[in-house]
This record gives C-alpha cells, structure tokens and sequence, in this order.
C-alpha cells in the first residue's frame, strides 16, 4: 500500500524521498534561516546552540511523533483526526484552533514572503541598492511603509502558493517539496563555503559552537525550548495533515526523527552562514530581525558580485517560505475538502482568498493602516501574537496531552510500529515525553511568550 498514491479515495505521498521532502519542508521556513541565528545571537551562542539540540530531542520528537500518528491513523485533517480518535469528546477544538492558526500564519507570513520576493526581484533585475546598514534600513523603511509595493508582493507570492497546491498532494506539493528542498539544501552549501572563507570565519564559529555555560540562565533555556518548538512547525496541524498521506509502510519514528535532524541542519547551516559574516564585517550578532533585509545585504556589498550572492540568498528564502506556506495551506484545504465537501479546485481558491484579504490588511498594517490597533497592536503583530504565542503553544500542548493519555495505547504502538511488523525502539521514550515532558515544556514557553514568566 505504501507505494500506491491513493488508499480509497485519498491520495498518498508517491515515494520515501516524497515523505521527507515533504515534512522537512513543512518544517523548514524563515524560523530556521530568519529567526534562529538572532535568537542564537542574543542568547549567547554556544549555550543557545546546545539547549536547542536537547529540546529538539525531548520535546520536538515526541510532538512530531504524535502528530504523525493522529494523521497517518485517522487519515484526516486535523479537526477530522481529533473527532475520529475521541468521538465524544470535545478534542476537536484543538483541530479548529489549528485551522485558525494556520490561517492567521499564512496572513502574515506570506508579507514577509513578499518582502523576501520584491527583493528577490530586485536583485536579479540588478536594481537592489545594496550599501550601509543605515541606509539599507531607510531603504526598509520606505518600502515595508508603502501602500502598493508590499501588498503586490504579498499578492503575488500567494498566488505562487496558489499555483503549487492547485495541482494537488502528489502533483503539487510533493513534487514541488522534491525540487525545492534538494535547492534550499545546494544553496545553503553554497553559502556556507563562502562564509567559511572570510576573515574572521573562525570567531563566529566559535561563537556559535564554542558553549559557554556560564551564559545559560532560565531565559536562555527558555528561548531555546521555544526556537525548537516553533521551528518544526508544530502545534497547528501541519505534521498531522503530511501524514494523513503516508503510505502505510513510512516509519513513523524514522520520519519524525529525520525531519528534526534535517530541519536543525538547516538551522546550523544558517548560523554557519551569518555569524562569520557578522564579525567578518563588524556587524553586531544581536541584530534581531533586521538582520535579512538591512545587515545582510550590507555584508553582500563587501563581498565580490554582491548583487549575485544577494540574489541567491533572497532565492534561499523565497525557497524556505514556499515550502512552509505550502504546509499551512494544506491544512485549511484537506478540512473544507473532508469536511465541508468541497472540491481540491474550490477549496484551494477558498484558502487563497481568504488569505489575500487578511494579508493585504497585514501589509497595510506598516503604512496606512498603522494607526488601526486591536488590544494595542497592529493587525500583523496581532496575528503574529495570537498564533505564534497562543494558538501555536495551546495547540502543542493539547496533542501531547491527548496521544498521551487520552488516544488508546494500542492504537498509538500499532501506528508506531507499522502494526506490529516492526519494533519502535523509540515508542517508551515518546509516550513519557508525550505525557510529562512536553506538555510541561510547552507550558512554560506559552507562559513565557505571554510574559507570565
């Protein structure tokens, strides 16, 4: 069954290489190449590196593991997964609160998308100015501001979006995931050899590999355990609906254990890729989010063919966007299809929409619409806040409580070991993780991201 690309009337991922192509792109997005090495430069490095790793492995794991099992044994969309494996229950308000999430990610992350994509553009048309921080920042400024130039990019990239997941689960998204991510992975290498050369290499690689313990303290933890639970993209669904398309043959302990292992490569990379660079050029490693679209391109004007390495780092993250908003998508989509009984054509249109209206007010939210403010934030910190620091965080939680304790033991050793034709070596460590572990980390982030802690 594992190699046919439908089971009923439900289409399957057509090969292994599909499945992890897949999932590691699912995974894989602005969270490893934005967001990781500033949250590894404000958190000391070294100490933020090797916490990273162990929250991967005792928290990451488990939740992937846990939604791979709710989607590959329900063979449904999230809200679907939870209302087949609790009937009676009231579990199926996670699946909704995954769908809202996606949604609102999707809104805004597609602006930044857009942002990637306009100077992508410029880049490759050899028109991107590329000189100081202060000037790049300026340059930032007028731009992210405007009230035409951000929302046609926003539209734009969504409607690159809309192209791929029209053509379906095998057509589209696997075959998509298949040239992408080998892509994402040769561009990053490319990077990476080049940082390698510049002067003060080794200083950033001792900063990001080189642990200073004494530097670890409650927040770094903290930062840590979020960066590992936000980088593999979970709580909001995205894992369950991949693997509600597996084949009954993916491991699903060999899978999950793949995809964190490759998705936090491309974070190492990505660290390989900026800290020498950084101190090569003076810029400082704390420079936060301004770092893609101000520090960086700073750091190409000192480097030879400026404009070529420019090109090829907003393709890299063009790549990393595409690749994750295809997941989100998917998860809106296979629900109005499963449950509202829509057409791929009508359902996929539906979600494209939607997110179009939400991200042109999220564009909007920097220029013109600036001053429209809900409980004091702008429309796209709002929906940054309320999924990334609420829905996201409950959502993870709320699987790991219920594959845990609640979904029935022999159903989750049976998913984990191919129904028994194989030995799960990770199926102990997963269910203790899932029960006490991970649902206490997560708590923690979720009280740190909402400043109770």
């Amino acid at each position: 069954m594992g190699n046919k690309k439908t089971v009923g009337q439900r289409a399957l991922f057509a090969t292994k290489i599909g499945v992890i192509a897949t999932t590691v792109g699912s995974a894989v997005g602005l969270g490893n190449i934005w967001r990781f090495p500033y949250e590894a430069g404000s958190n000391g490095g070294g100490a933020f590196m090797a916490c990273y790793f162990m929250f991967i492995f005792i928290i990451g794991v488990p939740v992937i593991c846990a939604e791979f099992i709710m989607g590959r044994g329900t063979r449904s969309n999230i809200f679907g997964a939870y209302r087949k494996l609790s009937p009676k229950g009231k579990w199926y308000v996670a699946g909704f609160m995954g769908i809202l999430a996606s949604v609102l990610i999707l809104s805004f992350y597609s602006v930044v998308a857009g942002w990637i994509l306009e100077y992508l553009i410029q880049s490759l048309t050899g028109s991107i100015k590329l000189a100081d921080a202060s000037a790049n920042h300026v340059a930032f400024d007028e731009f992210s501001t405007s009230s035409f130039r951000p929302v046609i990019w926003t539209l734009s990239f969504l409607a690159l979006n809309f192209l791929i997941l029209i053509n379906g689960v095998a057509k589209g998204i696997e075959r998509m995931s298949n040239i992408l991510m080998p892509m994402l992975f040769v561009l990053l290498v490319i990077f990476c050899i080049n940082s390698l050369t510049l002067d003060k290499a080794s200083e950033g690689l001792t900063f990001l590999f080189h642990p200073d313990f004494s530097k670890i303290s409650p927040q770094v933890l903290l930062s840590a355990m979020g960066q590992a639970f936000f980088s593999l993209s979970l709580g909001l669904g995205c894992m369950t609906t991949y693997a509600s398309y597996f084949g009954e043959g993916t491991k699903l302990g060999r899978t999950a254990m793949t995809t964190a292992i490759l998705d936090t490569l491309v974070a190492i990379l990505a660290g390989i890729i900026i800290f020498p660079a950084v101190f090569s050029f003076g810029f400082s490693p704390q420079a936060g989010p301004t770092l893609v679209f101000e520090v960086l391109p700073a750091v190409f004007n000192n480097l030879p063919g400026g404009v070529v390495w420019s090109s090829l780092f907003f393709l890299l993250l063009t790549l990393a966007s595409l690749t994750s908003t295809i997941s989100m998508s998917e998860i809106s989509i296979a629900f109005m299809v499963e449950e509202w009984k829509l057409s791929r054509k009508v359902a996929t249109i539906v979600n494209t929409l939607v997110a179009m209206f939400f991200g042109t007010l999220c564009a909007l939210s920097f220029g013109v619409l600036s001053d429209v403010k809900i409980f004091g934030l702008t429309i796209f910190n709002l929906f940054d806040y309320a999924s990334s620091n609420v829905l996201l965080p409950i959502g993870g939680m709320i699987a790991s409580i219920f594959v845990g304790w609640v979904v029935d033991k022999r159903f989750v050793k049976s998913q984990m070991t191919g129904n028994g034709a194989y030995k799960s070596v990770l199926l102990p460590f997963v269910v203790f993780c899932l029960r006490y572990t991970a649902p206490a980390g997560i708590a923690l982030v979720f009280l740190n991201s909402i400043g109770l802690i």
